[in-house]
This record gives C-alpha cells, sequence and structure tokens, in this order.
C-alpha cells in the first residue's frame, strides 16, 4: 500500500488567506489543495505555507512553534502560525512563517504588499533576500519536523527555488534530499535573477560558506550571477507547468531573443536549454489549469436590463474608491457610466480583466498610427463599446485614459474590484484577451464559464482552451505587425458576427459556456505525475 502523502505547498501567494493574491499563482494555491482533498484518489494531508508579510499572522488559529536558522551570517529567528483560509477542507491546513523582515508596507497606500518595487539597477533585491529567508526558515523547519512527517514539496515559481539550493548543498539539510519536490513555472518571464556575491543581496551574503556548484545556481546568460527559477528547473523532480501547449513551447528559445522590443515568440526566456534537458529526462510535466464551477450554472440574458445591471454595479463600485471625484481617471469613469445609463445595450459590449502590461496588452498598441484597438473602436462605433478594467505600466495605464478621451465608446477603469470583475465576466458578450504569452491564463475560462466567447492569440494555455470558430476567436502572426492585425481582424470579425449573423454567434456562445477545465481532472494528473 502507498505511504499516504504529507504534502507541502510553498507559495509566495495564496488566495485562501484574505490579501495574500497578486496573480494566477495565488488561484491555483488556494485551488489545488481543495482539489486534492476532495479526490478520491487523494490519500494525506496537504500543509500550505507562504511568508506572513507582517499581517496574515495576526489573528491565528495556534502557534506551531518557532525556528533559529543562519541567514546572513548571524542567527535569527521566525514563528510559524496555523491560520484560517476563507474556505476549509479536510486534511488541508495554512500556515504563514513571520519574521520581520518579510513586511513590506506600500509608502503611498500605507498598506501591506506582497512583493517589493526595487529600482531598475536592483531588481529583486528586496525580494530575494526576504524570500531566500523564508526558504532558509522552511528548510529548518522541515528538518526539526514542525511541519509534520512531509514526504511531498511542491515548491511554486523562482520565489522557492532558494529551498533547493539549501536541500543540495548544505550539509546540514542533507536529509531533506529524501523528500521528493515537485517544482512549477507560473510565470518564466520573472526569474529572480540576483548576483553571486558583492551585494547584500546575493547568494554568497545570504549563505555564507556554502559549497555550491556554479553549474547548478548560475544563470545561462548573466554569468555571475544566481538564478533561482533556472535551479528549480535543474534541481526538482518533476517540473510543472501549467499547460500542455505552453511545456512545448518553452523548450524553444524566444524570437528574437528574450527583452528584445520586436520579440514574437516568447520561449523558454533564456532557460530553453534548461527546460528541453528536464523534457529528455522526463521531468518536464505540462497540466493544464482548472477553473471552478457553479453547480447549475445556466447561460444568462445579455439585454437592456443585464447593461443596466453592469453600469450600476461598476458605478457603485468606481464611487466608493478613494478620490473617485478628486482623481481626474475615476471622475471621468463615473461620468461615462452616467451617458451609458441613459442609452439601450450596445450591439456588442466588449470586456477586458487584465494586468495592463506588455504581457498582456502589448498587441493592442503595436503597429502604431493608428494602433489595433483604435483601428477596434473607431470601426465600431456606436454599435459596440469596450471595457477594460485593470492596472499596471503606468505607459499602458495613461494610453488607455487618453483614447478614453478620445473614444466615447471606451471605458478604461483603472483599478480593480471583484465585484466589476464578476459583472464584466457574467455580462458581457465577447473577451478580449490577445495576451503576446500565456502560460496558462484563467481569465478566458471565467469568461467562457460565463457564456462570453473570448478573442484571443493561438499560445500557451490560451490555445489549449479556445478553439477559433467552434468556442471563441483564435488569431495568429509572424510579426508585430501581423500580431496586431490579426487581433484586429479577429476582433472585427467576431463583432460583424455578433450583429450580422446572431445564430452563429450563439453557437459560438453555448458551446463555450459548454467546457469544463476542470480542478478535479488536472489534480488526477498532479498525483499520478508529479507526486507518485
Amino acid at each position: 500500500m502507498a505511504e499516504p502523502l504529507h504534502l507541502l505547498f510553498v507559495a509566495a501567494e495564496n488566495d485562501a488567506l484574505p490579501g495574500c493574491k497578486v496573480g494566477g499563482v495565488g488561484d491555483v494555491v488556494r485551488d489545488v489543495p481543495l482539489a486534492l482533498s476532495a479526490h478520491p484518489a487523494f490519500e494525506g494531508t496537504i500543509t500550505v505555507v507562504t511568508p506572513s508579510y507582517g499581517f496574515l499572522h495576526a489573528s491565528p488559529l495556534r502557534l506551531l512553534g518557532s525556528v533559529e536558522f543562519a541567514f546572513s551570517g548571524e542567527r535569527t529567528s521566525a514563528e510559524l502560525f496555523e491560520v484560517a483560509p476563507k474556505r476549509t477542507a479536510p486534511n488541508v491546513r495554512h500556515v504563514v512563517v513571520h519574521h520581520p523582515s518579510f513586511e513590506f508596507i506600500d509608502p503611498t497606500t500605507g498598506r501591506h504588499r506582497i512583493y517589493c518595487d526595487d529600482p531598475p539597477g536592483e531588481p529583486f533585491a528586496t525580494d530575494a533576500t526576504r524570500y531566500a529567508r523564508f526558504c532558509a526558515a522552511l528548510a529548518e523547519s522541515l528538518l526539526l519536523g514542525k511541519l509534520g512527517a512531509v514526504n511531498r514539496v511542491h515548491l511554486h515559481d523562482w520565489h522557492t527555488g532558494f529551498f533547493l539550493i539549501l536541500r543540495e548543498f548544505e550539509p546540514r539539510y542533507s536529509l531533506l534530499r529524501g523528500i521528493k519536490a515537485a517544482f512549477s513555472i507560473h510565470n518564466l518571464a520573472l526569474q529572480g535573477v540576483r548576483p553571486l556575491r558583492g551585494y547584500e543581496s546575493a547568494l554568497e551574503s545570504w549563505f555564507p560558506g556554502l559549497q555550491y556548484d556554479l553549474a547548478v545556481v548560475e544563470d545561462p546568460e548573466y554569468l555571475g550571477c544566481m538564478n533561482p527559477m533556472a535551479v528549480g528547473i535543474r534541481l526538482a523532480d518533476r517540473v510543472h507547468v501549467v499547460s500542455p501547449n505552453y511545456a512545448d513551447e518553452i523548450c524553444l528559445p524566444s524570437r528574437p531573443k528574450r527583452n528584445h522590443p520586436d520579440c514574437v515568440f516568447f520561449g523558454g526566456e533564456g532557460l530553453e536549454f534548461e527546460l528541453l534537458r528536464a523534457k529528455d529526462e522526463g521531468r518536464l510535466v505540462g497540466i493544464l489549469n482548472g477553473c471552478e464551477y457553479p453547480p447549475g450554472q445556466s447561460l444568462s440574458l445579455r439585454d437592456d436590463a443585464s447593461w443596466l445591471k453592469l453600469v450600476d454595479t461598476i458605478y457603485s463600485e468606481v464611487a466608493r474608491w478613494p478620490g473617485a471625484t478628486s482623481n481626474p481617471r475615476h471622475a471621468g469613469t463615473l461620468r461615462r457610466l452616467l451617458e451609458w445609463k441613459r442609452r439601450a445595450r450596445p450591439g456588442v459590449v466588449m470586456t477586458s480583466v487584465t494586468r495592463v502590461v506588455d504581457q498582456k496588452v502589448r498587441l493592442m498598441r503595436f503597429p502604431e498610427g493608428p494602433t489595433p484597438i483604435e483601428r477596434v473602436l473607431a470601426r465600431t462605433g456606436n454599435d459596440a463599446v469596450y471595457i477594460l478594467a485593470g492596472t499596471g505600466d503606468a505607459q499602458y495605464e495613461s494610453f488607455f485614459a487618453d483614447l478614453t478621451g478620445l473614444y466615447e465608446n471606451l471605458l478604461f477603469i483603472n483599478g480593480f474590484s471583484v465585484s466589476s470583475a464578476e459583472a464584466l465576466y457574467g455580462e458581457g458578450d465577447l473577451f478580449l484577451m490577445p495576451s503576446a504569452f500565456e502560460p496558462c491564463g484563467i481569465s478566458q475560462m471565467l469568461a467562457m464559464r460565463e457564456g462570453q466567447p473570448c478573442v484571443v492569440h493561438a499560445t500557451g494555455g490560451l490555445k489549449d482552451t479556445v478553439i477559433d470558430g467552434e468556442t471563441g476567436f483564435a488569431f495568429d502572426g509572424t510579426t508585430q505587425e501581423a500580431l496586431g492585425m490579426g487581433f484586429m481582424e479577429k476582433t472585427m470579425s467576431a463583432v460583424r458576427m455578433k450583429i450580422n449573423r446572431s445564430a452563429e454567434f450563439e453557437a459560438i456562445r453555448s458551446r463555450a459556456a459548454a467546457q469544463r477545465f476542470l480542478w478535479s481532472d488536472a489534480v488526477g494528473q498532479y498525483l499520478e505525475r508529479l507526486y507518485r
């Protein structure tokens, strides 16, 4: 009989805890333990561990203990607290590791934040030190049995690669090599690269005297630097990525190379040789993420009443934001919503809920003069509106804010609320998601679940979830210009179909809503391909 699993999930984010989410990894770390606990083939327990960030430990269920460990040439200590999640499940518990250095308060808002923003010359400096310390505390906790008899560790993204360095090269933690480790890549573009030495935030400063193998820890491009993402790929027993197509894409080099402004194919981000080696060794596994589906859900009507509901929901949310009337962007949003409240539902309501960053929206903006999204807005006119909600890079926020002033059929909501996002998923007609690359993506699944077909770039997990002409609309291209024009043409084609061939569009809508990307299917593969 197989030994029951005691699985340790280690991540920087966990949306099971209020305030512990920034991106999609938080959703995965929230959902997978719940799905595993409910899976008929799972026997064992699951412990999910994150840093406390200075606030997650404020109302603990209990103190599990404290550990003293070495870091940056000094002895320090951390505390482990079991905390209450939003949703409980049998045999699943959530733990935070508390150390004063894990806290980061945004100087602008006064609120706790998960990640720090370092200046361009010191990328990842603050966060890398925080997560290296977190992993050191974690290694000591496992060695001393503070988390129980763990026999599998599932690590997520670069923040956890330091644990594998300690497991491999620190003699004190050699016993931890008996714990099999899976390493999940959620965002290959962020790798946490830091110098080996010469800085306070450097490998040899965190772990002085560590006898490491340079070939294992060094970045393949930035010599003299360590790469915790590369370490995860090199040392983990299984390397997991979040869609099958993405697993194939990242074994190829980016074209042109990563960080090039004209890059049209985002492959292994400089780690393609490491990933290809893992694939050849049978360690690379692509498993599509899942989505939750409420029981008994049916297609909702898109009519004047649902349009007013959408407008009212967004208005109520934005009106409560700090500076709603004094902030020009928020005030402009409220004015446009009042104008839209007096009109009938447009022929097509296009929506997006996204981080407004290069990965997500660059194809809307290139080529310039006029941009693809401007062409869509100009050609659709009064027949369609586009509502984009999100925050991100200042240049893209300004771009969409400026366009809102030029086009009456565009609304850029420069912020985020759960209620507004749910309304946009549930009441829109056509969801726009032209990501330059997408390891998996959850937004397209959420939109499809609500009966909203998507326009997507046929890449990564978007290619695995949206079938052009069947369950949505997909485009591709071999140049920046071709991709931008492909987005524009495919969007216009979908708009025309909705207006002129409504039965054909409704068939696509029904097939999109019928798709099921189930966590129960995904975690079944986790059990067989990652943990066994």
